[in-house]
């Protein structure tokens, strides 16, 4: 059985960092696209960033382009979301997603559970 566990949410003020991490385990998903996304309350799922099996150029979405750092270990079959300069817009909890390649754009075969981020001002 697959599974996608994130780590490293928590309470944060304005202008910190944290480290997400997705570890996975059950299979290596050194070939899947891993995607990070978010949902605040009352609002939509986002995508954050997304990365590809061999690392390439990640996608960010403009909310946190310049701040989101997103990385992956395939060694530990784990992806990193590194997250600078927070805000309290940020706030959310965050997810993992992995794609198995050649998998249309929103289609996903494991999610994490989720972790919390907030972002106080």
């Amino acid at each position: 059985q697959v599974q996608l566990v994130e780590s490293g949410g928590g309470l944060v003020q304005a202008g910190g960092s944290l480290r997400l991490s997705c570890a996975a385990s059950g299979r290596t998903l050194s070939t899947y696209r891993m995607d990070w996304f978010r949902q605040a309350p009352g609002k939509e799922r986002e995508l954050v960033g997304r990365i590809g099996w061999s690392a390439g150029i990640p996608y960010y979405a403009d909310s946190v382009k310049g701040r989101f750092t997103i990385s992956r270990d395939n060694a530990k079959n784990t992806v990193y979301q590194q997250m600078n300069s927070l805000k309290p817009e940020d706030t959310a909890i965050y997810y993992c997603a992995a794609a198995r390649p050649g998998s249309p754009p929103n289609t996903y075969d494991y999610w994490g559970q989720g972790t919390q981020v907030t972002v106080s001002s």
